[in-house]
C-alpha cells in the first residue's frame, strides 16, 4: 500500500494560511486527478482545491472552520500500487509552469505540485466511488454547484468530533436553518437523488416533530459587511473571527492609509447629458444586453483622462527607488459582497468599448458576489473605482488601494435645482471624489485629472475629443 500526504500549497501570492471552508470528499472516498477535494479561503478568495494524485483518502487532518498553514497536511491518500513520492506522469497533466515542465522526474518527486495553474482536466466527470459506511454515518460533502450557489457569509462550521461520523451533505443556508430550528441533520432524509438535504427536507422533518424557530431565518447578504450569527437570548455582544477578506481588507487599509500621503480632492457635476445617453443606450437594441450604466460611463471617462494625466496611473516603488508608471489600465472594481469588499480589476481596460467596459464590470461584480473571484484578478491593479452612490452616499474619502496611485468615488446621482444656462433648473448632479498619493501626483495633477473626468460625464461627447 503506498501512502502519500498532501500539504496545503501556496495558494498565491505568499499567503501563509487558508481557511478550511468545506471537504467534498470523505475517508473511504475514490478520487481521480484533479478532483475537487475541498474549498479553502484565503484572505482574498475561495479556491476550490484539485486533488493532484488518484487514490484513496485514508486521513483528512482538518476540520471545516480550521485556519491551515500553508506546508501542513491536509490530507492522505493511499495511491495503491503507484509511486507514492510523486504525482501523476507528466503525460496526464497540462504543462502549465513551464518551470514544472522543465523539472527532472527525481527533482518532482520531491516537490508538491503548486496549486495554482497547475494539473491536468479530470479523467472523468463521475462523483467519487464510496466505500460502505458502518451504521449511522452519513454523507459529508455538498455539491460543488450547490456551494456555488450558497452566499459564503452563511456558512456554519461543525463542533470538532473525535469519531469517524461525517456531516450531512447540505448547504450552508440549511445548516443555519437547522440550527434555528434546534434539529440535527443527522435525523434528517435527504429526498433528492443527489443526497443533498434541501430547505423543503428539513422544514418538513420540523413539521413532523413540531420544531419551531429560536430566531430568524439569516436574510441574503446585499452589502459588504460581515453578517455575524444572531446573539443568543440575554447576550449583550457578538464576536467574530477576523479573518479571511476583513482580515485582508483591513491590514490593507491600514497599510495604505500610513504608508500613502492621500489627499482627497471633490468635485459636483452636472451629469444629465450622461443620463440621457445611458437612457438612449437603453433604448437600443443592439446595446440593450450590455446594460451600460454610470459605472461604465465612468470607467471610460478614466481611463481617458489616465492618458492624459499619467501621474495617476503609476506606482511608487520604495525598495527600488523608482516611480513605476503603467502604460496600461488595469481597472479595479470595488465589489460589495456578503463576505467583505474586493476590488478585482479590468486587465487592460484602456482598449475596451463603453459596452465591453460595462460587461466586464458585471462579471466582475457577479464573480465577486459568488465568492469566486480568483487572487491573481485582485492583483496588478493600476487605479480604482468605488461606487458609492448606488448605498444612496453623495461622497466619501476612499483610501487607495495598494500599489496603486489613485481611487474614485462615484457618489448618488440625484435630481436637484442647478445652475443650467444662466437659468435654474432641475439636473442630474453627483460629486466624485478622488484620493491620489501625493508621493506621485501634485495637487494640481489631482486637480486636472478630476477636472477631465467631470468633464466627460457633464458633456460625453467630449471624449470624442480626447486621445
Amino acid at each position: 500500500m503506498a501512502m502519500q500526504d498532501f500539504t496545503l500549497p501556496d495558494l498565491g501570492e505568499g499567503l501563509p494560511e487558508a481557511e478550511l471552508v468545506q471537504w467534498l470528499v470523505a475517508v473511504g472516498d475514490t478520487v481521480t486527478l484533479n478532483q475537487t477535494i475541498a474549498e479553502v479561503e484565503t484572505a482574498k478568495a475561495v479556491v476550490e482545491l484539485p486533488s493532484p494524485y488518484a487514490g484513496t483518502i485514508t486521513a483528512l487532518h482538518a476540520e471545516a472552520g480550521d485556519v491551515v498553514a500553508v506546508g501542513s497536511v491536509l490530507i492522505s491518500f493511499d495511491l495503491g500500487g503507484t509511486d507514492a513520492a510523486s504525482p501523476a506522469p507528466a503525460s496526464e497533466t497540462q504543462a502549465s509552469a513551464p518551470e514544472l515542465a522543465a523539472s527532472a522526474p527525481a527533482e518532482a518527486a520531491k516537490s508538491e505540485p503548486n496549486l495554482v495553474g497547475y494539473g491536468a482536466t479530470p479523467q472523468g466527470a463521475g462523483r467519487p466511488q464510496r466505500r460502505a459506511r458502518v451504521a449511522g454515518s452519513v454523507a459529508a460533502a455538498s455539491d460543488t454547484a450547490v456551494l456555488e450557489a450558497a452566499p459564503h457569509d452563511a456558512i456554519q462550521f461543525a463542533d470538532v468530533v473525535e469519531r469517524p461520523v461525517e456531516r450531512p451533505r447540505s448547504t450552508p443556508p440549511v445548516r443555519q436553518l437547522a440550527k434555528q430550528l434546534g434539529i440535527d441533520l443527522a435525523l434528517v432524509e435527504a429526498s433528492g437523488a443527489s443526497g443533498v438535504i434541501t430547505r423543503a427536507d428539513v422544514e418538513a422533518y420540523a413539521t413532523r416533530v413540531g420544531a419551531t424557530a429560536t430566531a430568524p431565518a439569516a436574510a441574503e447578504p446585499v452589502e459588504t459587511f460581515e453578517m455575524p450569527m444572531p446573539a443568543a437570548a440575554g447576550e449583550r455582544t457578538t464576536r467574530t473571527p477576523i479573518r479571511g477578506v476583513r482580515r485582508m481588507t483591513a491590514d490593507a487599509m491600514v497599510r495604505s492609509a500610513f504608508t500613502a500621503p492621500h489627499v482627497t480632492t471633490f468635485l459636483t457635476v452636472d451629469v444629465t447629458a450622461t443620463s440621457e445617453l445611458i437612457a438612449s443606450l437603453k433604448g437600443d437594441r443592439d446595446l440593450q444586453e450590455h446594460r451600460i450604466g454610470i459605472m461604465a460611463v465612468a470607467a471610460k471617462a478614466v481611463c481617458l483622462a489616465l492618458g492624459r494625466h499619467p501621474g495617476l496611473n503609476s506606482k511608487w516603488d520604495d525598495e527600488a527607488g523608482e516611480i513605476v508608471e503603467h502604460h496600461y489600465v488595469n481597472l479595479g472594481i470595488a465589489a460589495a459582497t456578503g463576505r467583505g469588499l474586493v476590488v478585482p480589476n479590468i486587465r487592460d481596460a484602456q482598449e475596451l468599448t463603453l459596452a465591453e467596459l460595462a460587461d466586464a464590470i458585471r462579471g466582475l461584480a457577479e464573480t465577486a458576489r459568488a465568492g469566486k473571484t480568483l487572487p491573481a484578478d485582485m492583483m496588478g491593479g493600476t487605479f480604482s473605482i468605488t461606487n458609492v452612490g448606488v448605498f444612496g452616499v453623495d461622497a466619501g474619502t476612499p483610501i487607495i488601494n495598494p500599489g496603486e496611485a489613485g481611487i474614485l468615488a462615484l457618489g448618488a446621482v440625484r435630481r436637484q435645482p442647478w445652475e443650467h444656462r444662466g437659468e435654474i433648473a432641475l439636473r442630474d448632479v453627483m460629486t466624485l471624489a478622488l484620493s491620489f498619493d501625493h508621493r506621485l501626483v501634485d495637487g494640481e495633477q489631482g486637480s486636472r485629472f478630476l477636472v477631465d473626468v467631470a468633464g466627460i460625464l457633464r458633456e460625453p461627447g467630449r471624449a470624442m475629443l480626447l486621445r
